[in-house]
């Protein structure tokens, strides 16, 4: 009502207001990513130690383990996610890794450690899919950015931690204590998980009327009165309420009838997200193939003979990742996602280019040093973090956990890819072996320039609108978004409440409205 909406207006709510209890549940969440990034790296310091004797391939086994259960991961997450809640699918994940860090821990052989190493794959490939989601619906729109860039920090921060341990307790008799760090994070995160709430979107999608999720949007949008709350609670319903529309509208034949399709498909066939969902898979793609596990799996190369100890060097790269995911953070709300692509990609292709020269010899170690901790940076942020950030902000409802596990899917099968086929690619091109990761990052640039659409401060239903806007009269892969512009006519109601509306602005109006309404019936 119009006294509503002026006692909104009196109250002036901070939009920009962070909780006790939103910092709490941001931090606890972000920890599974913490926790997969310690285990990215975790391998890399202790593996002469390591039941002492293995071959190279067992050892490239046990490390291969983790993106082999990583897809697995991201498609069981979803499923978590929609039928356990967002908190119920991060406590499964947390109860993955406690099991997979004390198997990995206690392993009497290399080949039980492989399968521990696959089981904390499925949990960091879960972890990839809920995190990002929980803290999307979670964050006030204007705080979207940062705290959905807190997934990529917690991960590089896992990665450094990962190096400094691997300096205590890389040894003969430490190398089990090094393992055994994942179920302690994740026993202390288990122990914190009473201050971790329901996301307040799932919850609303199951039943508008929750009183759960009203108590929740309170506690953490600072709220102190209700009209308040159910301002908050109308926009998560009114773009669920827009989504089931368009969904039924295309779900149903020429009959009437609905039909269930699968969410991939449906996605799809969907013409108002189709471009979205281009848009997000081609992210994926590019935040693996720029080549930057690459650079992390072979940075030997580059620190021969410039540093002594390549534990000090690959240091030096943890601690360069979580400067420039810092510096991240501060740009995300800043700056549009586009544009940080655009940057992220342009820096990255430079820094390749200059890359190969050094390889060539051309540039000195130094400068090889310098290109792979410039390729580092402008990796972190854009193209590292923005990939796992625009999901969340691009769908809504019934598609968020579909894109996401997608996403999570291509991008652990994507980085498998790199890691198994680059030493070929390295043996075969030699010093121009980052020349097809340049040609990548050129292409991303490329489509984020002319179609990435900006997702920074909007909803999925004002994203759909405006490329509806944007690109009328114009087609992208077979979509007519011309028409998609007509494809839900006004109902008879929406008419008629807009003619009493009319009737009751004065007699002229009145006049009007009867006129209208007499041609409207004359035309049925």
């Amino acid at each position: 009502s119009q006294m509503s909406l002026l006692l909104l207006d009196e109250l002036e709510v901070d939009a920009i207001t962070v909780t006790t209890p939103l910092i709490f549940a941001v931090l606890i969440a972000s920890m599974l990513m913490f926790n997969m990034g310690y285990n990215i790296s975790v391998m890399n310091a202790p593996e002469p130690f390591v039941f002492p004797g293995h071959s190279t391939s067992a050892w490239s086994m046990a490390v291969a383990a983790f993106c082999v259960g990583g897809p697995l991961g991201a498609v069981l997450a979803g499923k978590w996610a929609d039928q356990r809640g967002r908190r119920g699918a991060l406590m499964i994940t947390t109860w993955l890794f406690i099991f997979g860090g004390l198997v990995q821990a206690l392993a009497p052989s290399l080949n039980i450690v492989i399968v521990a190493r696959a089981l904390i794959g499925v949990a960091s490939g879960a972890s990839t899919v809920l995190v990002p989601i929980y803290l999307g619906e979670l964050a006030p729109p204007n705080l979207r950015g940062v705290l959905g860039t807190m997934t990529q920090f917690a991960l590089v921060i896992g990665i450094l931690v990962a190096d400094l341990v691997g300096f205590v307790l890389a040894n003969p008799t430490g190398w089990r204590y090094m393992f055994l760090l994942t179920s302690a994070m994740a026993l202390f995160q288990l122990l914190m998980t009473p201050f971790l709430l329901e996301s307040p979107r799932w919850l609303l999608g199951r039943n508008a009327n929750s009183s759960k999720a009203r108590f929740i949007i309170k506690k953490l949008r600072g709220f102190r009165y209700d009209e308040e709350v159910e301002t908050e609670v109308e926009h998560y319903l009114g773009a669920s309420k827009s989504q089931s529309l368009q969904t039924d509208s295309n779900s149903g034949d020429n009959s009437g009838r609905k039909t269930a399709k699968n969410p991939m498909l449906e996605m799809f066939q969907d013409k108002k997200v189709r471009l979205l969902v281009i848009s997000t898979l081609v992210m994926q793609v590019a935040n693996q193939f720029s080549g930057i596990n690459a650079v992390f799996y072979y940075s030997g190369l580059f620190f021969d003979g410039v540093i002594e100890n390549p534990l000090v060097g690959t240091t030096l790269m943890g601690a360069i990742n979580v400067l420039a995911t810092y510096v991240a953070l501060l740009l995300m709300d800043k700056c549009g996602r586009r544009t940080l692509i655009m940057w992220s990609s342009a820096g990255m292709f430079v820094s390749c280019i200059v890359i190969v020269i050094s390889l060539n010899g051309y540039f000195s170690n130094m400068v090889a040093l310098g290109a792979v901790a410039s390729y580092v940076c402008f990796f972190e942020i854009g193209l590292g973090p923005i990939p796992w950030l625009i999901v969340a902000e691009m769908f809504e409802g019934k598609y968020v956990t579909t894109a996401m596990s997608i996403s999570c899917q291509l991008n652990w099968a994507c980085n498998f890819f790199v890691g198994l086929f680059f030493p070929y690619i390295n043996k075969s091109l030699g010093a121009y072996s980052f020349g097809p990761f340049a040609i990548v990052l050129l292409l991303t640039f490329l489509f984020a320039w002319i179609y990435l659409p900006e997702t920074q401060g909007t909803t999925p239903a004002e994203l759909q609108a405006e490329l509806v806007k944007k690109n009328a009269g114009r087609s992208y892969h077979n979509m007519d978004i011309e028409g998609m512009a007509s494809h839900v006519p006004p109902t008879q109601d929406e008419w008629e409440e807009a003619l009493a509306m009319l009737v009751e602005q004065g007699d002229g109006e009145d006049k009007v409205g009867l006129n209208i309404s007499q041609s409207l019936s004359s035309n049925n």
